[in-house]
């Protein structure tokens, strides 16, 4: 069991460092998603890769391992109730056509808290 959590919290580190490269490399990609009450987009995108990237390295030493789990999934729950699901209630709004993947996207979001939870208590 403990090589699978092991596989489980490379994977979980690679999957935000692509996901905070792909904030940098294709930020336009992300500025749908952005409420339009939210000021500066771009900088909020450019932030949010950042602080991805950052998280993800701090995944892997022991030491940092529990708080960046944690700050993951305050990252992810801020995500969930800012931009998830006032984008899912904008798109069904206004009819458009990614209203389903971004219905489809919401249960996900705690897929990826239960991965974060699973290295909370790490010692």
């Amino acid at each position: 069991m403990k090589k699978v959590k092991i596989i489980l919290l490379y994977l979980l580190a690679a999957f935000y460092f692509l996901m905070g490269l792909m904030h940098l490399i294709k930020p336009e990609q992300y500025n749908a998603m952005m409420p339009s009450w939210l000021p500066s987009h771009s900088l909020l995108i450019l932030l949010s890769g950042v602080a991805e990237i950052a998280l993800a390295v701090l995944l892997i030493p022991l030491k940092t391992r529990a708080m960046s789990a944690q700050l993951i999934i305050v990252m992810l729950l801020v995500f969930f109730f800012v931009i998830h699901i006032p984008q899912s209630v904008d798109y069904y709004r206004t009819g458009n056509e990614n209203f389903t993947a971004s219905i489809i996207r919401l249960p996900f979001q705690f897929l990826l808290i239960a991965w974060a939870w699973l290295f909370i208590k790490d010692k």
